[in-house]
């Protein structure tokens, strides 16, 4: 691995590291003292959930770049590693999802699939 190649890795970590950690303490937090949130399903639980969950797994699509980066580095492009590591991303995606929003965010759904369909159609 070159050190541009590790430039560009250790700069997504760093920002996916920060990019939850302060919105989560500076933004979202802060958001979620307002008392004028959308109310959907009742309440603006659903809405929290959703914002929350949102805002990580832009923070886990970047480590998942930092991994296909990592991985088109090798001195061999292997598809089934990087088609790997597209899948285990959507499958936090997939969990974070499902569980953040009790199931409700159907977007879980979509995850799954995508998470599926790239393991067994690309990997094997």
């Amino acid at each position: 691995m070159n050190y541009l190649v590790l430039i560009a890795v250790i700069l997504l970590v760093c920002l996916a590291a920060a990019h939850s950690y302060l919105g989560e303490r500076y933004i979202l937090q802060r958001l979620f003292r307002r008392d004028n949130l959308p109310k959907l399903f009742g309440n603006d639980d659903f809405t929290k959930r959703t914002l929350r969950f949102a805002w990580h797994v832009t923070s886990i699509a970047w480590l998942g770049f930092a991994g296909v980066i990592i991985a088109l580095s090798l001195p061999t492009v292997n598809v089934s590693l990087i088609a790997t590591i597209i899948a285990i991303t959507f499958l936090i995606h997939f969990v974070i999802a499902l569980v953040g929003s009790k199931g409700k965010h159907l977007s879980w759904i979509a995850f799954l699939i995508v998470t599926l369909a790239v393991y067994f159609g690309v990997s094997h």
